[in-house]
C-alpha cells in the first residue's frame, strides 16, 4: 500500500496533477532541536569518538580545523550582497559564501571542544550578518533577477546549521551564551531573507527549486514554523520526480554540461531527506520508491562514463550530501561514490554545508 501510495504521488505531480496536502509527510506538532542535519546525540557521539581516537573520525573532524585555519575571520560585514548569475562573483557574493561554512565548522568545533572562543567566533559571524544585511543587489545586466533567491537558499542553512548548536546544544552542561536579543535578530534576517528573496524564485525545475525546499526547510525548523517547513518539503516532494527521471536519469547532468549543478539537487534532496528524518519522519528518503537512491546511481554511472555524456572525472568534486545519503541508503554504488575522496569536507563553492563524514558517517539517526 505503502509503495502504491508514493507511486501514484509522483505519477501525479509528473502529470500536472495538484495533489493535497494529505500527501505530504507528517507536519511536526513540535521540532526537535538541535536538528539542522546534527542532533545531541549525534554531536554527543562524534566528539566521543574522536576523544578515543576514532580513525575515521579524528581525519573527518581535522577536515573542520583545517577550514577555520585557511579560513580568515571577517572584520567587517557588508549591508548589501551583490551577485551574479554563471559563476560571477563579488566581494560580499564570496565572503557570506565562504562565511556561512565557517560559522558551521566553528559551531562544530565548538560542540566537539567546548572552547568558548569558538562559541564567541561562530557568534560573531551570525550576529554580524544579521545586523548588517540590509538587502540583495545585482552584479550587473546579465545577472538574473532572481539569482539573490538561489544565494539566499544555499547560505541561509549554514547558518542556521550553526545557530541550531548555538542555541540548543551544552557542552558539559554550558551553553553557548547567544544572547537572546541577538538571537532575535538572527530571526528578523532569516524572516527577511525567505519573504523578499526565497520566497520568489522561479520555478526552473532543477537544482534551483530542490535548494528552495531545502532552505524553507532548515529555517522553518529554526523559527518553529511549522508552516514555514512544511511548505520546504512540499516543493521538495514536487521536484524530486521531475528532477530525477523514474529510471533515475538526471538531465541537468548533460543538460548543464558538467559536473556540479546535478549534486546540487542530489544534495539538496539528501538534506531535507536528513531534516525530515530527523524530526521523525523517512518519507521523503523513501519516496517515488527510494528515487533519490537510484538518482545516486545515475551518479555513480556518470562517474564511470557510462552516462549519456561525459563531465566528470577523477578530478571532479564529490559534494557532502552523498555521505549524508550513503549513511541512509547503504548501498553499493553511494558507498563507492563517498569512498572516492573521503573524508568529504567542504564544496570548493561554498555552496551546501560540508563536513558529513565528521558528522554523519555510520551515524545512526532514528
Amino acid at each position: 500500500m505503502k509503495k502504491l501510495l508514493q507511486h501514484s504521488i509522483t505519477v501525479a505531480f509528473l502529470c500536472g496533477i495538484s495533489l493535497s496536502v494529505a500527501a505530504s509527510g507528517p507536519k511536526p506538532k513540535k521540532f526537535l532541536h538541535p536538528a539542522i542535519l546534527n542532533t545531541k546525540a549525534s554531536l554527543d557521539r562524534i566528539s566521543k569518538e574522536v576523544d578515543k581516537g576514532d580513525a575515521v573520525r579524528v581525519a573527518a573532524y581535522k577536515r573542520v580545523e583545517e577550514f577555520i585555519e585557511r579560513s580568515d575571520y571577517p572584520t567587517a560585514y557588508f549591508s548589501t550582497i551583490v551577485v551574479g548569475s554563471n559563476g560571477a562573483t563579488s566581494p560580499s557574493k564570496s565572503q557570506i559564501r565562504r562565511d556561512a561554512e565557517l560559522v558551521y565548522a566553528f559551531a562544530l568545533a565548538w560542540a566537539k571542544t567546548g572552547k568558548p572562543e569558538y562559541a564567541e567566533k561562530a557568534i560573531g559571524l551570525i550576529n554580524g550578518w544579521s545586523y548588517a544585511f540590509k538587502n540583495y543587489d545585482l552584479l550587473n545586466a546579465a545577472t538574473n533577477k532572481r539569482q539573490p533567491g538561489l544565494e539566499a537558499c544555499w547560505t541561509t542553512p549554514g547558518f542556521v546549521a550553526a545557530a541550531e548548536i548555538l542555541r540548543y546544544y551544552k557542552v558539559d552542561g554550558k551553553s553557548a551564551g547567544w544572547k537572546a536579543a541577538d538571537i532575535a535578530q538572527f530571526g528578523n534576517y532569516l524572516r527577511t531573507v525567505v519573504g523578499e528573496y526565497i520566497n520568489v524564485m522561479p520555478i526552473y525545475n532543477n537544482n534551483w527549486n530542490a535548494s528552495q525546499g531545502y532552505a524553507k526547510m532548515a529555517i522553518g525548523i529554526f523559527l518553529d514554523s511549522t508552516a514555514l517547513y512544511q511548505e520546504g518539503y512540499d516543493i521538495t516532494a514536487k521536484f524530486m520526480p521531475i528532477v530525477i527521471k523514474q529510471n533515475g536519469d538526471i538531465p541537468e547532468y548533460c543538460d548543464r554540461k558538467d559536473c556540479v549543478h546535478f549534486q546540487y539537487s542530489l544534495t539538496a534532496f539528501s538534506y531535507a531527506a536528513q531534516l525530515a528524518q530527523l524530526q521523525g519522519d523517512k518519507s521523503l528518503w523513501e519516496f517515488g520508491e527510494r528515487l533519490m537512491a537510484r538518482g545516486y546511481d545515475y551518479m555513480r554511472k556518470a562517474w564511470d562514463n557510462q552516462a549519456e555524456c561525459s563531465f566528470c572525472s577523477a578530478n571532479s568534486k564529490i559534494f557532502p550530501g552523498v555521505e549524508v545519503a550513503a549513511n541512509y541508503y547503504k548501498t553499493a554504488n553511494l558507498d563507492y561514490l563517498r569512498q572516492l575522496q573521503a573524508p568529504l569536507g567542504w564544496p570548493g563553492d561554498y555552496t551546501f554545508l560540508g563536513f558529513t563524514t565528521y558528522t554523519h558517517f555510520e551515524v545512526s539517526f532514528k
